[in-house]
């Protein structure tokens, strides 16, 4: 099984970047790991929020297979402590599909057809944090829960 991180816009921060590449590698060891981002929409601006959300959603569908199990980060989605999210991960794993898709969305949030589309959602948190820091705790929480299925001792309970 191949798992995807679908995010919009990049990160700015380098020690950020610097992170998300060390679990990234880390992750290889595990599962077969894409991270893909869709640049910022040009002149978003000139958009109303249900528009600029519409163009996301359609990038978005570009870079998923009708086959995709898509798993959208929102936060009104169901909350897993890492040990729930590591059993989450092997039932999907255990399901046969090729590809599992995570998608951070923009600013605003997603467009009604990806919400139609998606398969679920999962938050990570009831708190707020910038997109940027969720690739980052997403990631850690994707190779956290690898170690756990793992019995590795990376996780402490």
């Amino acid at each position: 099984m191949t798992i995807k991180l679908i995010s919009i816009g990049k990160t700015d921060s380098k020690p950020l970047t610097t992170l998300i590449a060390e679990y990234e590698k880390r992750l290889g060891f595990y599962v077969k790991f894409i991270f893909e981002i869709i640049p910022d929409i040009k002149n978003s601006k000139n958009l109303s929020e249900a528009q600029q959300k519409i163009k996301e959603g359609e990038l978005i569908l570009n870079k998923t297979n009708t086959s995709d199990v898509i798993i959208l980060l929102d936060e009104n989605g169901k909350q897993f402590s890492s040990v729930g999210f590591s059993s989450y991960l092997q039932k999907h794993m255990n399901s046969g599909i090729k590809q599992l898709v995570f998608v951070i969305g923009g600013p605003y949030g997603f467009s009604e057809d990806i919400y139609k589309r998606s398969n679920g959602k999962i938050s990570l948190s009831k708190m707020t944090f910038s997109h940027q820091m969720i690739r980052l705790f997403f990631i850690e929480q994707l190779y956290r829960g690898f170690t756990i299925l793992r019995n590795e001792p990376y996780h402490h309970q």
